[in-house]
């Protein structure tokens, strides 16, 4: 069963059909979740930002929301972010699938083994056949733009960055930039769930353009934006 995880502007999965909202306990607190069906398959659905939406994402409880989809025994978990655009080329409503991960976030609880000494490899901190399935559904829609590839500049937040640091992103590899990948990717490494993300672009990042940074058409980006991710979403659960 896929889970999928919506971020920002994405609270409720509409076309989820026979959906049942209940909240996990997990030892690290409680999450709410929805379980429906999109295209005759079974999914589940977590607000990532909280139902209704009020975590910022350096309050996230990032620990709970992962270990609830292990309880709920998920095969794969796909994370939807709105995120600005750090490479000048891409356009606003591209879709991004990452494949790598730059982490400038602090203070966040960030792993499952705080007394136990373990590492994980995350060389690539998002799973190869995941990825390589959901390219193979985003390329087989017409009205669908995106690259599937992609460096994921993941900032504390909650502001949005300074022209600076978004040259700094660039400088560093980054493509785009958003706040909420880390500590998610790893703890779903941590937990062996096969997690993959989609992105898409609301906005260039701060300096980019000569325009200021409009929160207004931030919100109008983020519908289309979201209406090419659960297109590429009710593509890939048509192909499982």
């Amino acid at each position: 069963m896929l889970a999928v995880i919506g971020g920002t502007g994405f609270a409720e999965f509409s076309q989820l059909e026979n959906i049942t909202g209940s909240v996990v306990s997990t030892g690290y607190g409680d999450v709410y979740v929805e379980q429906g069906e999109l295209h005759g398959q079974k999914l589940v659905f977590l607000p990532r930002h909280g139902h209704p939406p009020r975590f910022l994402p350096h309050r996230i409880n990032y620990r709970a929301n992962i270990d609830a989809l292990v309880k709920l025994n998920v095969q794969r978990v796909l994370a939807v972010t709105a995120v600005g655009s750090v490479d000048p080329s891409l356009q606003v409503a591209d879709l991004v699938i990452p494949d790598q991960i730059i982490d400038y976030t602090y203070g966040r609880e960030h792993t499952f083994y705080e007394d136990e000494l373990t590492h994980i490899d995350l060389t690539y901190p998002y799973d190869s056949e995941f990825r390589a399935e959901l390219i193979h559904c985003a390329e087989q829609l017409q009205n669908v733009s995106g690259v599937w590839n992609g460096v994921y500049g993941c900032t504390q937040g909650p502001r949005l960055e300074t022209a600076a640091e978004i040259k700094r992103l660039y400088n560093d590899g980054c493509t785009i930039v958003g706040m909420t990948a880390m500590p998610e990717a790893a703890l779903a490494r941590e937990r062996d769930l096969p997690y993959a993300g989609i992105s898409f672009i609301v906005n260039a990042g701060a300096g980019i353009e000569d325009e200021p940074i409009e929160m207004d058409v931030i919100k109008e980006n983020l519908d289309v934006g979201l209406g090419r991710v659960v297109q590429v979403i009710g593509a890939y659960l048509k192909s499982s």
